[in-house]
């Protein structure tokens, strides 16, 4: 599986070069994206601007993603998503769980965001 990391504080952007998300390579995502987690990544951006093709198995990695950030973080799909990739999402009816966001950047800056609404939050209480 060929990707790309980069780890800063608040995030760390995974970018997948590979532009089928299948059975061959979704084992080695969820092994990945568990090390990730328990290396204390508090936010995942998942940049999949390269894949034009996810069957189950890679959709499975994604939910385990979301499974594994969901109450510490946020896992967020970030790029341009490919028709078929979108098509798929919204068949499994997932749309309403996965955070979406058109581009690496802007998923940077939703996070940003999120820390600093818990920031407030954490204050007022």
């Amino acid at each position: 599986m060929k990707y790309r990391i980069d780890k800063q504080e608040q995030y760390s952007v995974l970018t997948l070069d590979e532009e089928n998300l299948n059975s061959t390579i979704a084992p080695g995502l969820k092994s990945d994206l568990i090390f990730l987690n328990q290396e204390g990544v508090r936010n995942l951006i998942l940049d999949l601007s390269n894949v034009r093709f996810v069957d189950s198995s890679g959709l499975s990695a994604i939910l385990t993603g979301h499974r594994i950030w969901k109450d510490t973080g946020a896992l967020i799909l970030a790029g341009k998503l490919h028709p078929m990739v979108v098509k798929l999402i919204e068949i499994s009816r997932l749309e309403s769980i996965l955070v979406m966001i058109p581009t690496v950047e802007e998923a940077i800056d939703y996070i940003k965001m999120e820390a600093l609404e818990r920031e407030l939050h954490g204050e007022e209480e």
